[in-house]
């Protein structure tokens, strides 16, 4: 007799059902966010020149059209800067950041729920681990002198099967956020070095 994947979930109890939705949960939102990621990431190599060429020449209201053509966070945080042009440099780095933690913030949807499942999964597999083996010993209990180790051990063999779903499904969350965090932070850094172009270009001597 050959174990399969499908007889394994199913003796698994109901523990499966949130293991299994929680997998799911985290397949789409890994998948979703990288696409957002990944729109979010992307450069344009000729953005800062033409802005400072825009900027130099006093063409703002170009150089905001440029920002929104774009459509990346870094174009939306030159966007606001360019909007705060005249006022105090502070008051334009301040507005920028603002925007930046947002633009953080709007990347990040769905990474608390990541965060969760690799922590959660596991645990709730032990918890079906924990309430197979009651099960398991009280069967054994109940079998009276018609007990013997076959009574266990599927008893046991089953309750094993949601610490494996558990552990598996944690951790594909863990990897899955690790994974989206590390590409967020790129794009942070490349905002943060749009942001200080933009400042040094805007301290440039006309």
């Amino acid at each position: 007799m050959k174990l399969s994947l499908w007889s394994l979930v199913m003796d698994g109890g109901y523990i499966m059902i949130p293991l299994a939705l929680l997998l799911l949960v985290t397949i789409y939102v890994f998948v979703e966010r990288t696409l957002v990621i990944g729109r979010a990431a992307k450069e344009d190599k000729t953005f800062m020149n033409r802005i400072r060429d825009y900027v130099h020449e006093g063409d703002i209201e170009s150089a905001r059209k440029l920002c929104k053509k774009t459509d990346t966070p870094y174009g939306r945080l030159i966007e606001k800067g360019l909007s705060r042009i005249g006022r105090n440099m502070n008051d334009v780095l301040v507005a920028i950041e603002n925007t930046g933690n947002i633009e953080v913030a709007n990347l990040g949807k769905g990474l608390p729920w990541l965060s969760t499942t690799a922590a959660g999964a596991p645990m709730l597999g032990f918890l079906g681990t924990v309430v197979g083996m009651i099960d398991a010993f009280f069967s054994l209990a109940n079998a009276g002198t018609a007990a013997n180790i076959t009574v266990l051990s599927s008893g046991i063999y089953q309750a094993l099967v949601t610490t494996v779903a558990g552990l598996i499904v944690g951790i594909v969350a863990l990897f899955a956020y690790n994974y989206l965090v590390a590409r967020i932070n790129r794009v942070m850094n490349s905002m943060e070095t749009k942001t200080m172009e933009f400042m040094d270009l805007l301290n440039e001597p006309v």
